[in-house]
């Protein structure tokens, strides 16, 4: 099968076409005729070294990928619904960037009615990551506040529009003022630009000096104990990344008197148990909201995985070489 793999740690380049054995479904498991396969920030880490590969997992990079069932554990598959020639959507631990990938059927979620496979692609790794966090780490409810840092990222988007279904008021921030007008044309009722102004103040602002019920991190760092300030008593800090960094001082006496909850996750390396019963929650509460249009895949861009172009040697470089410039909304994917 073709693939796209690392040569080496480093620069967008060193991701390059590459054939590999076509790989086999075990226990649990089934094979995907991978159509589209999506790019996360975590493919970035992994390509320059600062995100291992979970033990027994492909070092072919990839989270997520859509495509055609073509072979599996029949007993599995029959339990979760699943037939030869169905059309799925699945997160991976690795191997996504392949013509063939090795899928959990815990993992594998249909294509929601209406959907091609590359908006499908789109879909789990940030689906699973919103919902794990926001929802079920952040317990966020209908009538409460969230915000959203980077809120025109993959993740961003997705968490935008959930939360909205979901029926909370959400307010992002954002680096331009286009990304604050494309953020609130997926439905933010606030956004603000973090270049111009200051979050703490526009968050308290915007909810009356009450502050937001839940926060979505993708930064840490110094924002931190900025966020703390922002949040209304009884809220709750969820970091999942650390784009600004892993160190970070706060006011530890405001958390105890305001009753504040920091916490975090990573996903890739949970167990497979844990990230079916994400697919399973998706499945009920989610997909409905797809198939009847209350959310929409952002894709920002397309590329040829295998194609080689602007100087990069396969559309796979091309699109982490867009995603380090963060001058997208949305998603990117390749197609296979």
């Amino acid at each position: 099968m073709n693939v796209i793999e690392i040569a080496q740690y480093g620069a967008p380049e060193v991701l390059v076409p590459a054939t590999r054995p076509d790989p086999v479904a075990g226990a649990g498991e089934l094979l995907i005729r991978v159509s589209a396969s999506g790019i996360n920030r975590p493919d970035v880490l992994q390509r320059l070294g600062n995100y291992p590969v979970p033990p027994g997992a492909s070092d072919i990079p990839g989270l997520e990928v859509a495509g055609v069932v073509v072979s599996g554990d029949a007993a599995a598959m029959a339990a979760a619904g699943l037939e030869l020639g169905d059309r799925v959507c699945a997160l991976v631990a690795g191997g996504g960037y392949a013509q063939l990938c090795v899928a959990p059927v815990a993992q594998c979620l249909p294509v929601p009615e209406g959907l091609t496979d590359v908006e499908a692609a789109s879909l789990p790794e940030t689906f699973f990551t919103v919902w794990s966090n926001v929802f079920d780490r952040g317990r966020l409810q209908a009538g409460e506040t969230l915000l959203i840092q980077g809120g025109s990222s993959g993740i961003g988007v997705t968490a935008i529009q959930m939360a909205k279904a979901a029926g909370a008021t959400v307010i992002v921030t954002a680096g331009s003022d286009d990304k604050c007008q494309a953020c609130l044309a997926l439905g933010a009722d606030h956004a603000i630009n973090y270049k111009t102004h200051d979050f703490v103040a526009e968050s308290k602002r915007l909810t009356g000096g009450v502050g937001v019920n839940v926060i979505l991190d993708m930064v840490a760092g110094d924002y931190v104990a900025r966020e703390i300030e922002a949040l209304a008593e009884d809220g709750r800090l969820v970091i999942i990344a650390v784009q600004g960094g892993i160190q970070g001082q706060f006011n530890a006496g405001m958390v105890l008197r305001r009753r504040l909850t920091i916490t975090g996750s990573t996903l890739r390396p949970r167990s497979v148990e844990f990230k079916g019963e994400i697919a399973q929650s998706l499945h009920r509460v989610v997909w409905p909201w797809i198939e009847g249009g209350l959310i929409k895949p952002v894709i920002h861009r397309v590329f040829d995985a295998m194609a080689a172009g602007a100087g990069l040697p396969s559309g796979a470089a091309q699109a982490h070489a867009l995603m380090e410039s963060n001058q997208h909304i949305g998603k990117m994917v390749v197609t296979w």
